[in-house]
């Protein structure tokens, strides 16, 4: 093999993700929001197994493709889903933030992945996703036992929306990097951060002498970042700052 050759292979890496957790957390619509940036609002459950595919160069000009292996959650009782997981450099423990249940049924997954690479030499990236941050007003898993398992199960830590994108590329991409040994500046990672819009609707007051027969309002944008973080390499995977609500939280 020429040194070209040799050089082009390096540069044109592959990598399995495999995403894993109940039926309606949202594992198709991440998929789906990282490969062609789009959301479906209706839910169509996944029978078996979809395949994703979706080519990104890091900061160096390296050329990774992403094979995302969607799971359905009905299969973690199949016979199959240990050939499905094998290979794996990253596997994605996907819960909905808002379903406890969800997130209580990751140990059941997460006790798959670890029976499948017992005897493997290089175990996979194991990163834990908290989807559904659109809804945190309904968020029933509360943060610091998301914490807790990153730090029980070796995980990386990540909260995202696959409805609006916040995220989601920064999710996968930053893995992506840390496999590679590929480190992201500040400026690479609010690039991959979604700007989300919030519409603030201010009713005037008016005098209570006056008879007012509709509400005046003025709208205004503003433009949000959320999880405006800080992200760092590590030899068990990464961690970063999540500051939705000024809370900094720190993944293993």
């Amino acid at each position: 093999m020429s040194d070209s050759e040799s050089e082009e292979e390096s540069a044109n890496r592959q990598l399995k993700f495999v995403l894993l957790g109940d039926g309606a957390c949202g594992k198709t619509s991440l998929a789906t929001r990282f490969v062609h940036d789009t959301f479906g609002k209706q839910y169509k459950q996944t029978i078996g197994l979809d395949f994703f595919l979706k080519r990104i160069t890091l900061p160096g000009n390296i050329n990774v493709t992403l094979h995302v292996w969607d799971i359905g959650g009905q299969t973690i009782g199949s016979k199959m889903l240990d050939k499905c997981i094998y290979g794996a450099q990253a596997v994605f423990l996907v819960y909905d933030v808002t379903n406890q249940q969800s997130f209580e049924n990751l140990e059941n997954w997460h006790n798959v992945v670890k029976k499948v690479n017992e005897e493997s030499e290089t175990q996979p990236r194991v990163a834990l996703v908290g989807n559904k941050i659109d809804l945190e007003h309904l968020r029933t898993v509360k943060i610091d036992k998301h914490l807790q398992f990153c730090q029980e199960s070796h995980s990386s830590s990540h909260f995202v929306s696959a409805k609006t994108g916040d995220s989601v590329f920064l999710c996968f991409q930053g893995i992506a990097a840390n496999l590679v040994d590929v480190k992201l500046n500040r400026a690479e990672i609010e690039q991959l951060q979604n700007v989300v819009k919030a519409d603030i609707v201010n009713y005037s007051q008016e005098p209570a002498t006056r008879t007012v027969n509709s509400p005046r309002s003025s709208m205004c944008t503003i433009q949000l970042t959320q999880n405006m973080l800080a992200f760092l390499g590590s030899s068990k995977g990464f961690t970063y700052c999540f500051s939705k609500t000024s809370l900094a939280l720190e993944g293993v």
